[in-house]
């Protein structure tokens, strides 16, 4: 096959992965700008790239269409993947908690109260039982200092906490970022002082 036939079939291939349902040629056509010959041709290649024993994934056609589907052999190894615990979705409390230690980490569990105005302990202890954050340090008065984990970091897709939102269109100066600290106390004891709010 052409150069221009690898790379057709290399596009098939990268529609055929982000499909959740099997693709006809006439719609692997439409999406590729290709004749629909062409593009059978493209997943006759793909056959050859992905043959039993050169590849964990396979081409397979269903319903009239075409997917990929991961080998049998793998089938062992996925079940045992995929019956471990997934990390359940965390709560609003977590979630605000975690994005407090995410922004202005090393950050202590008292800091963390103050800002969020409600008492942030009950979060906290399950973002370490997740592994989400780990002790890094102490303040000057004593009390342990929390930042991101690596696990963080993976599960947010990020490769640096300098890809965390907004951090691209504003690195604040060690004097702003104190500043919104000191603003983020005060809402957070504004808040606390409105009554009882829910952790």
């Amino acid at each position: 096959m052409s150069h221009d036939g690898a790379a057709l079939a290399r596009t098939v291939e990268a529609l055929l992965f982000l499909s959740s349902d099997p693709l006809t040629p006439a719609e692997l056509a439409d999406a590729t700008e290709a004749e629909e010959a062409d593009v059978l041709a493209a997943l006759a290649l793909l056959a050859e790239w992905h043959a039993p024993g050169s590849s964990g994934i396979r081409l397979r056609e269903l319903g009239g269409g075409w997917t990929l589907a991961s080998d049998p052999d793998s089938e062992p190894a996925a079940r045992r993947l995929f019956s471990r615990p997934r990390l359940a979705t965390l709560t609003p409390a977590q979630a605000e908690t975690l994005a407090i230690v995410a922004y202005l980490q090393p950050i202590s569990r008292p800091e963390i109260t103050r800002i969020r105005g409600v008492n942030a302990d009950s979060a906290a202890a399950t973002l370490l039982d997740r592994g989400l954050i780990e002790p890094d340090g102490h303040s000057q008065f004593g009390a342990v200092l929390y930042r991101t984990t690596t696990h963080f970091l993976k599960l947010f897709g990020l490769r640096t906490l300098e890809e965390l939102p907004d951090v691209a269109r504003w690195d604040p100066s060690p004097e702003e970022q104190a500043g919104l600290r000191e603003r983020l106390l005060r809402a957070g004891e504004a808040r606390a002082g409105s009554g009882p709010s829910p952790a």
